[in-house]
């Protein structure tokens, strides 16, 4: 099931929904995209060989990236699990998902930014 925002944004993060998720406070909200960014490179390493576990990874990753608002991140991630459960087109919806965290890296790097 797709994870829209209710009204469309420019962004890869919805930062209102990470605000909500964070009860508005700031510092909590940096934390969460830092370690989200980190965990996200540590995930897609760790499912490029598409090794078994892949599925679990995928999982993980789009429950972490709903939880900040990184709503494309969290429908690719939808998409490979999906993939891997029906054998089709593996190697594209990694490719969607490496590319939707990579936008969303790039947007937190520029929030995070000093």
């Amino acid at each position: 099931m797709p994870s829209p925002p209710l009204a469309p944004i420019d962004s890869p993060l919805d930062l209102d929904h990470l605000s909500r998720m964070t009860l508005g406070d700031a510092e909590l909200e940096q934390e969460v995209l830092a370690m989200f960014a980190e965990q996200a490179v540590r995930l897609l390493a760790a499912m490029s060989a598409m090794p078994a576990e892949t599925g679990a990874l995928a999982h993980k990753l789009k429950g972490s990236a709903r939880g900040i608002g990184a709503f494309a991140v969290a429908d690719a991630a939808a998409s490979l699990e999906t993939a891997i459960r029906t054998g089709n087109g593996r190697p594209d919806a990694f490719a969607a998902l490496k590319q939707a965290v990579t936008e969303v890296r790039a947007a937190i790097e520029a929030i995070l930014k000093p």
